[in-house]
């Protein structure tokens, strides 16, 4: 493993930086970390952050201070080592591409030189990983989009992009869960709702997921969402 650091975040919390790189091993030590943290869970844990090279930690100040924390971090990390991790789950999402639900796939494509049959033929048939969760609640960012259809964000964000939008930026892809500003390029739309409050956990995808897109026409998309198939 690459040198780990672990860093004070205010008074009640800890970064522990595992890598500067965004890859899959780096990722996996994200995810080996927190198995470790959750399943001997310490009095003083509140809440773990993964993020794509980092795990924040927040603690009850009341109960331990940033030294105690970091000692048992340290203690963790030092027997962390490459056990496997769970299979990952994988995620089947519909979507429906171009047209009002993804106005910028002429964008994407003329960006690339392809069609947009194209554009939707690689990014339906590419398995994209979950790195982490954020930006908004259910937000995913996937890793694993095809650098054919790599295309930078858009100069000027949007102010309001519909819940369900699929977009991509440079070389990641993502959904919007919820109705949210934001610059990616837009490429379609699933009717499949990522964030879901009153489940627990709230979020459809977690880290570690592997996604898959279907495409669908403009008719599949209504009946799936009048027909409460993806709730």
């Amino acid at each position: 493993m690459q040198t780990v650091r672990i860093e004070p975040l205010g008074d009640g919390a800890a970064v522990v930086r595992l890598g500067t790189r965004i890859d899959p091993e780096t990722h996996r030590q994200v995810r080996r970390l927190v198995l470790a943290v959750d399943r001997d869970a310490p009095p003083w844990l509140v809440e773990l952050v993964p993020a794509f090279t980092t795990v924040t930690v927040f603690y009850d100040a009341v109960q331990a201070d940033f030294a105690e924390v970091e000692d048992w971090l340290r203690s963790r990390l030092a027997v962390l080592g490459d056990d496997p991790l769970p299979p990952p789950r994988e995620v089947r999402i519909p979507v429906c591409y171009g047209g009002e639900f993804g106005p910028d796939l002429g964008v994407v494509a003329a960006h690339n030189g392809l069609t947009e049959d194209e554009v939707i033929s690689i990014h339906s048939q590419g398995e994209y990983l979950v790195y982490m969760i954020g930006f908004a609640p259910g937000f995913p960012y996937l890793g694993g989009l095809s650098e054919r259809i790599a295309t930078p964000r858009r100069s000027t964000p949007r102010v309001s992009i519909p819940a369900g939008t699929v977009g991509i930026a440079g070389m990641q892809t993502g959904v919007y869960p919820i109705s949210t500003p934001g610059g990616w390029q837009l490429i379609g739309r699933t009717p499949v709702r990522l964030f879901r409050p009153e489940q627990d956990p709230p979020t459809l995808l977690q880290a570690g997921d592997i996604v898959r897109f279907d495409p669908i026409s403009p008719e599949e998309y209504q009946a799936l969402l009048e027909g409460g198939d993806v709730q």
